[in-house]
């Protein structure tokens, strides 16, 4: 209830005051340290051309879809042709055509997913490492509750084990 009437009193103008404010501030402070360093990666033409037809398959299904629904408005036959054709393949083209299909834009996915945490771990220490400990803030001590886990994870007698050796042995 309250923050609605909050809202309600905030004028666009106020909104777009405090965008530019804090576009300003952005720009002033310009990017975090570390930044700097990173270097673009070179993609070679091939990975470029690839990654250009990753983006194709969601609106060429879509167009596509739309496609078949107006050449089966239009042209009957030929749509019933040619969804004959389609149902006389066999299955085992289709499982591997998916195979085919699901391997290679997977493994593009994973190989672009890995670049992305090679450089996410490449700006935490380059930042990390040129942050001043006042921007950092102070860390925190982990406290008792992780000498409780480490306590947990040491490897010590089992005296449980050893009693149930003694009577199985």
């Amino acid at each position: 209830m309250a923050l609605t009437s909050v809202l309600a009193r905030v004028t666009m103008s106020q909104v777009l005051d405090l965008a530019d404010a804090m576009q300003r501030r952005a720009q002033e402070a310009g990017p975090p340290p570390g930044v700097d360093a990173l270097k673009p990666r070179s993609r070679a033409a091939y990975d470029r051309l690839i990654d250009a037809l990753n983006r194709l398959p969601r609106p060429m299904m879509v167009l596509g879809s739309i496609a078949l629904i107006g050449a089966a408005l239009v042209a009957p036959d030929w749509f019933e042709q040619r969804m004959e054709a389609l149902a006389r393949m066999p299955e085992g083209l289709w499982w591997l055509l998916g195979a085919v299909l699901s391997l290679h834009f997977g493994s593009r996915f994973q190989a672009h997913a890995q670049d992305f945490q090679r450089e996410m771990v490449a700006t935490i220490a380059t930042t990390a490492a040129e942050a001043s400990p006042a921007i950092m803030g102070p860390i925190a001590s982990p406290g008792q509750d992780a000498e409780l886990i480490a306590s947990t994870l040491a490897v010590g007698p089992n005296s449980a084990l050893e009693d149930w050796r003694g009577t199985h042995a």
